[in-house]
């Protein structure tokens, strides 16, 4: 059987197309279509000069030879101008090269960040709020070896509630922070810091000193719990979905700072949810916020057992795919030399 004809391949007619390809697209370069999306996104060649910190006319200049370029090649220009102030007017052509232009311009960057990251150039990390301390730390231990080798640390901010759904999607290649879980996670490896489950902070005089409360009595309690975060989680997984429905909740906070501050205030009488750390906390006399309220234990007695795992969180198999020398590794060793930092998770 004879070989297949290298005239046949997909790769040859894309170089056969390129060969024959007019000067006018061959001439576009990725900065004409980064402003050119610029202007898409911020509707005015003014305004896209003041994004890219240029002048109002070389932005003009780019715009006016994409419309030669393309009038050329498509048989009409890509945007018109209406007047000062007001925004551009793209064309049918002008909105499929823009859109194009994105698709273009971001596999690009994907593509770079990539190589970046096998090689070892970029690390991303997001982190919750109250991560960021050993996280800190840890990016102490690292610092030298990351500036003598030039390795870019980006940090990103991340919630709870979003905290693996964007590290599977390759958002960010490390996180630190916790979830809501009955057991082990099988699509990440796990450096886990500590294991938990809720307490809660009171200004009522019941319970009494030195009991507890189960879950299943919660809806017998006036609740304050938060908008959001991991104190959700655990109502929808005791609960269910319709946990508001189900549950006595006199206020909702967006804090535990404010919720301490509700209660002191004495305007509401309530138990407030917290992480069982916060609740040790505020137990302790270690929160002035706190101050002059009571902690109350919270025994899980409803199945499937839920735990705070608080850690940080990698994509499973992907650190020893690298050696120990990879910021992937030398910055998982720091997190894990960091330890128990001093902050507090409360699952924002």
């Amino acid at each position: 059987m004879s070989a297949p004809s290298p005239f046949r391949s997909p790769s040859f007619n894309v170089l056969s197309r390129l060969l024959r390809s007019s000067p006018a697209l061959l001439d576009t370069t990725f900065d004409q279509l980064r402003t050119l999306i610029t202007v898409a996104e911020t509707g005015t060649a003014l305004a896209a000069a003041r994004t890219l910190g240029r002048d109002q006319s070389s932005v003009q200049k780019q715009l006016d030879t994409l419309n030669r370029n393309f009038s050329e090649l498509c048989g009409e220009p890509l945007l018109h101008r209406q007047g000062r102030g007001r925004h551009v007017l793209f064309t049918e052509t002008g909105r499929a090269v823009a859109q194009q232009a994105r698709r273009t311009l971001t596999e690009w960057l994907d593509t770079i960040h990539e190589c970046r990251r096998e090689l070892g150039g970029t690390l991303t990390v997001g982190a919750t709020r109250y991560t960021l301390g050993s996280l800190a730390h840890a990016g102490d231990l690292v610092a030298e070896q990351f500036r003598a080798r030039d390795i870019e640390l980006n940090v990103v901010h991340v919630r709870t509630k979003d905290l693996i759904d964007r590290l599977l999607a390759k958002d960010v290649d490390l996180v630190c922070g916790s979830v809501v879980t009955t057991s082990a996670l099988d699509s990440v490896d796990v450096l886990e810091w500590r294991r938990g489950g809720l307490a809660i902070v009171t200004n009522m005089d019941t319970p009494k000193p030195g009991e507890s409360v189960a879950t299943s009595q919660l809806p017998t309690l006036p609740l304050v719990v938060p908008s959001g975060g991991v104190i959700n989680d655990f109502m929808r997984g005791w609960f269910g979905s319709d946990y508001r429905n189900r549950l006595d909740i006199v206020a909702e906070i967006d804090s535990a700072q404010y919720g301490f501050e509700l209660l002191r205030s004495g305007l509401v009488r309530g138990c407030m949810l917290v992480t069982q750390r916060l609740g040790e906390a505020a137990g302790e006399n270690r929160l002035h916020a706190a101050s002059g309220l009571r902690t109350i234990g919270l025994v899980d007695d409803i199945e499937p057992k839920l735990e705070l795992l608080v850690g940080v969180f990698a994509r499973r198999g992907e650190r020893s795919s690298y050696p120990d020398s990879h910021p992937l590794n030398l910055l998982w060793n720091a997190l894990q030399q960091a330890g128990e930092a001093s902050w507090l998770e409360v699952g924002r």
